[in-house]
């Protein structure tokens, strides 16, 4: 049986996501249970509605995933009646994207919300009517956000300076982050190392460092292309056209890389696609370095700069002349992204920022610099960090490590935050948007709670606050690690559906292991 922990009740029964109305004999029928066993067994109508809580939990938990260790729990009532609610809340799980929520109140609390990340343009060269006689250097700040568009709107403002000429090289200087030893690597299981979710941070990343790439279908037959359309990258386009029809979704279609030895890639793609289709997909091909040189060479093209030298990397001399300087959103508005999207590499270059604006004499490597931050910031807010294992700051990691217990007191820490509103505004809401969009739909949640989501092979998690149906709101950390964990995530929206429709509330509090 799974270890609970409990602290108090009214009658909680743990349905499913089906709000079907129910005869009133059927819904008092926990109600009635709770207290015939509280008056059997001395226990309190409370302390015995909160033990079918978590015992109608545990029960559906074991009988979906096989293992009475597969699931912890924590459930912390935050401004009205209830009864904390522990299931192997002390056992060492991994929490997946969940691991976000850390990194991001983190930043709120360290960086502060309005931290800003600079982009700046300088030069060594002197201006000759339309011509810029030198080098254009571009010192990047790690912005973990730094997109194709923005970049767009700041260079264009070289034409409007009067220059149409860059004589000199492109030289990129990403020296904003020590990583002596590199990165730790993430072993995927899957067939493209190419996806989004596995771009790693660094001082030169742009746009994320993808591609998009899209094809349609009209009466001509299929066109393809790719936002940014860089110098290197080509499209081998073989899909048909098909007569009008359902629009297919994008697994029918093969996006194959074929890479040379002058770092030119092409792309072959195929499939069938009706007439007034699209399809889509984003890849990441090119080294954070190329794509960013060529997506910035790109751009100058585009608003009418040419640029006659070549790409380099190097530090920007001091004596460089400021031309221009590009201003990221607010961290507020980065960690909303973060969040509701879970984006792995905003969030790793994130952590990176923490470390590199905390570093400590000695201190060579800004991932381990940006961990030590959080755990001395966590210790001083009295939260266990014992075993915990933040690793790099997403989740996205074999190693990462985090009790549901642990979770929940970070969570209990956020609410009473002077930030607890700009953090909770970046969490996914349910059944509305973000990661949470297409989950408990039809249940009579809508809204009601903002749930950072945590997907790994063999892990499912959830963390954040959810209300109830009295307007209470319930900090609540779920994680299912289990092989295979498919089914995890419906034990954790039932844990959601329960704390809404049936919350554990009451005033006997009892002690949780």
């Amino acid at each position: 049986m799974l270890r609970t922990g409990l602290e108090c009740t009214t009658p909680a029964a743990v349905p499913g996501p089906d709000v079907t109305p129910r005869p009133l004999k059927r819904w008092l029928a926990p109600l009635v249970a709770s207290v015939l066993l509280g008056s059997a067994t001395g226990v309190s109508a409370e302390e015995a509605s909160a033990r079918n809580w978590s015992s109608q939990v545990n029960d559906y938990a074991l009988r979906a995933l096989n293992h009475d260790d597969a699931l912890s729990v924590a459930a912390i009532p935050l401004n009205g009646p209830g009864i904390e609610q522990y299931i192997n809340a002390d056992q060492m799980m991994s929490p997946g994207s969940i691991m976000k929520l850390v990194t991001t109140y983190a930043a709120l609390e360290i960086l502060g919300p309005t931290h800003h990340w600079n982009t700046n343009f300088y030069t060594d060269g002197m201006l000759t009517g339309s011509t810029l006689d030198g080098n254009f250097y571009v010192k990047f700040g790690g912005d973990p956000k730094l997109t194709m568009d923005e970049l767009w709107t700041t260079l264009r403002e070289l034409r409007s300076m009067g220059i149409d000429t860059i004589t000199g090289d492109l030289v990129l200087d990403g020296d904003v982050f020590q990583l002596p030893e590199g990165l730790p690597a993430f072993q995927d299981n899957g067939d493209n190392p190419f996806a989004p979710f596995l771009v790693e941070p660094s001082g030169y990343l742009t746009n994320l460092n993808l591609l998009h790439f899209q094809v349609r279908a009209d009466e001509r037959g299929t066109q393809a292309w790719s936002a940014p359309a860089l110098a290197n990258v080509v499209i081998d386009n073989r899909v048909t056209a098909a007569p009008e029809g359902p629009c297919p979704s994008r697994r029918q279609f093969k996006w194959q890389p074929v890479f040379d030895e002058n770092n030119r890639v092409t792309v072959r793609v195929t499939g069938s696609l009706p007439q007034g289709c699209r399809t889509t997909a984003y890849l990441s091909l090119l080294p954070h370095e190329q794509y960013s040189a060529e997506l910035i060479r790109s751009l100058l093209a585009e608003t009418g700069v040419t640029l006659q030298g070549a790409d380099r990397l190097d530090t920007t001399p001091e004596d460089a002349r400021l031309l221009l300087r590009m201003t990221s959103p607010d961290l507020v508005s980065t960690i909303r992204d973060i969040n509701k999207w879970s984006s792995n590499v905003m969030a790793r270059q994130l952590l990176l920022t923490i470390g590199a604006e905390n570093r400590i004499e000695g201190e060579e490597d800004d991932r381990v610099a940006g961990i030590r931050a959080i755990y001395e910031w966590l210790d001083r807010k009295n939260i266990n960090t014992t075993g915990m294992v933040i690793d790099n700051g997403a989740g996205l990691t074999r190693h990462g490590r985090i009790t549901a217990r642990q979770g929940a007191q970070i969570l209990v820490s956020a609410w009473n935050s002077p930030f607890s509103a700009d953090l909770m505004a970046s969490m996914p809401l349910i059944a509305m948007d973000g990661t949470m969009a297409r989950r408990l739909r039809n249940a009579g949640m809508d809204g009601e709670g903002r749930i950072k989501t945590g997907y790994l092979e063999n892990v499912r998690s959830i963390a954040g606050f959810t209300r109830d149906a009295d307007d209470n709101t319930w900090a609540v950390v779920g994680m299912v690690n289990n092989d295979p964990a498919w089914n995890g995530q419906a034990v954790l929206d039932r844990v959601l559906y329960s704390l809404h429709h049936r919350p554990p509330v009451g005033t006997t509090l009892s002690r949780a292991p």
